[in-house]
């Protein structure tokens, strides 16, 4: 039986996941809040029936992921709001630096991608290999390659304009 403690262990050790999901499928800073508790509520939803068949962070990247696609198709129907974020974000920043100013591009390029490219470009960049990107995704490891290559090139070719 999971206990609420080994659940509040779990997260933890691994927010960092919630987090950068949270923080991938969403535009602004309140959103991202509000996905980032979905997520959890859903992790402590469906802790109980988790059997340990796979890592506690392969199914909390699928808890994860499903959870925010799942917001955003809700948001797409709902419509677009405008967030200050934006605005705030296009604010020149004394403290940035180059290596913040070159994450921030890429995540830009990424949030431009489809909704399962962005998930799988996600965990290849948190050093998943392809086993474990498949286990996640549902996808083939071959599949995971190719889709990973076509990725990186249409990353490559977006930041190069």
């Amino acid at each position: 039986m999971h206990s609420k403690e080994d659940f509040i262990q779990q997260i933890k050790e691994n927010e960092g996941i919630v987090y950068k999901v949270a923080r991938l499928y969403t535009n602004s800073a309140e959103d991202q809040k509000d996905v980032y508790q979905e997520i959890v509520y859903q992790l402590w939803k469906s802790y109980p029936s988790f059997k340990a068949n796979s890592k506690i962070s392969t199914w909390m990247y699928r808890v994860a992921l499903n959870t925010a696609i799942s917001h955003l198709k809700k948001e797409k129907r709902i419509g677009t709001r405008v967030s200050i974020d934006n605005f705030l974000l296009n604010k020149i920043d004394e403290v940035d630096t180059v290596m913040e100013e070159r994450i921030t591009l890429l995540y830009a390029h990424i949030k431009k991608l489809s909704i399962v490219e962005k998930g799988i470009i996600l965990l290849h960049l948190e050093g998943k290999n392809y086993d474990d990107i498949a286990a996640i995704t549902g996808f083939t490891k071959t599949n995971i390659g190719t889709r990973l290559a076509r990725i990186k090139q249409k990353l490559k070719s977006q930041i190069k304009k």
